[in-house]
């Protein structure tokens, strides 16, 4: 298409060009110029050709004059290119001084000012200069707002100075923010407790592709539930799950974040269906274990809720220990002992130790009660565990998990 342009426009020149020559030569015209007393004459195609003679001289003098600055300053843009491409190479090799010296210079001498002192700026700060970290971005001033907004946001965040990164994004001049800035005052936000207005920006994120897909959905989650955390009241709460979509109503994280600040805002129902309703969507011993430990009331709703998943996850440990804390809460402890038997043969750990401790304390029985909290801590460091007298701990608690498991599955108990 330019191709095809650019001919036409000759074409053009050249009809023009005939068709004016025609003239000339029918009528050669006839050009008087007066000046000072003195009379000129000549023919108009000889006037224009002297005009034209004299306009190619003005240009080619005009170009003459300007050749040594021109080459002065192609000089200078080779050597800022140059000073550029060895600070970055020093930047990488870890040569922080000497990259920020170079890169300082390239700013100064070439058109890649935004660049180079961005880069002096992280060379500074990786040698531990967070004062000329500083000068360097104020040096961007108001030639580059949005890269000089960027900087100090940076800087800002790695001195935990959410308000003062905040500050440097949010202002005018630094409008609309590129996508490394819109991620900055992602973070900024959520580090100053607005993790709702956080998650708002995640559309622009993923339209302006700021992230991988995979950091994104991490975000995603994490915002979503640091924002479901610092809602203000059960309206605020409701309506900020409600908005989410169907999939972070299923993660664990999420789920958990809401129920937790449900029942701490004593809303028992919702902070239970909302565990329910995700572990029937997708299983997380994650959300098990909070279901045992939440402090909400419930207690009948939620054992024979915890029996039947346990018909469907027999072996979670998580499970089995939920089971046992609301069979404690509800003041059945040889129920609680039962089940804290099984988590245990099943992995469940310290928690399950402490919880026994607890049970067992309760019960009066101090002596199981301090070889259960010894337990507990032996199960963290890794350490064997004790045993009981007359009989090894651990034989118990596999001989009290197999009779469980027999009735569970309707099955006759061996002879003991």
């Amino acid at each position: 298409m330019n191709l095809f342009r650019s001919v036409l426009t000759w074409l053009v020149l050249a009809v023009l060009g005939a068709l004016l020559a025609q003239l000339l030569l029918q009528d050669p015209g006839h050009v008087l110029v007066r000046f000072r007393g003195t009379d000129y004459s000549t023919t108009v195609a000889v006037g224009v050709g002297i005009l034209l003679a004299a306009l190619f001289s003005l240009v080619l003098a005009w170009n003459l004059l300007r050749l040594p600055f021109r080459a002065w300053k192609r000089h200078r843009q080779r050597q800022a290119r140059a000073k550029l491409s060895e600070g970055l190479s020093a930047y990488q090799r870890g040569e922080y001084a000497r990259a920020e010296q170079l890169l300082v210079q390239a700013a100064d001498a070439g058109d890649a000012e935004a660049v180079a002192r961005a880069h002096a700026a992280r060379a500074a700060h990786a040698r531990g200069d967070e004062t000329a970290a500083a000068a360097h971005a104020e040096a961007l001033g108001a030639r580059h707002p949005a890269a000089r907004a960027v900087l100090l946001a940076q800087q800002a965040l790695a001195r935990n100075d959410a308000p003062a990164a905040l500050a440097a994004l949010d202002a005018p001049a630094a409008q609309p923010l590129p996508p490394r800035g819109l991620r900055l005052r992602g973070e900024a936000l959520a580090a100053t407790g607005r993790s709702f207005d956080a998650y708002g920006l995640l559309g622009a994120l993923r339209q302006q592709q700021a992230l991988p897909a995979a950091q994104l959905d991490a975000l995603q989650a994490q915002w979503a539930a640091a924002a479901l955390q610092q809602a203000g009241d059960a309206n605020a709460l409701a309506d900020r799950w409600d908005a989410l979509p169907q999939t972070l109503r299923n993660t664990a994280d999420v789920v958990a974040a809401y129920a937790r600040r449900a029942a701490a805002l004593r809303w028992d129902e919702a902070a239970t269906r909302a565990i329910e309703q995700a572990l029937d969507a997708r299983w997380s011993d994650t959300l098990a274990d909070l279901y045992g430990r939440l402090p909400v009331s419930r207690l009948d709703q939620r054992r024979a809720q915890v029996e039947r998943w346990l018909s469907a996850h027999p072996s979670s440990p998580a499970l089995l220990l939920a089971a046992a804390r609301i069979a404690q809460a509800q003041g059945q402890w040889p129920q609680a002992d039962r089940w804290l038997h099984r988590a245990i043969a099943q992995g469940a750990g310290a928690p399950a130790w402490e919880a026994l401790g607890d049970g067992a304390l309760n019960a009066g029985d101090e002596t199981r009660a301090r070889l259960a909290y010894a337990n507990a801590l032996r199960s963290q460091r890794g350490d064997a565990l004790l045993d009981l007298p007359g009989r090894d701990l651990r034989q118990q608690i596999a001989d009290t998990a197999a009779i469980e498991e027999r009735d569970a599955h309707g099955l006759p108990r061996l002879r003991e």
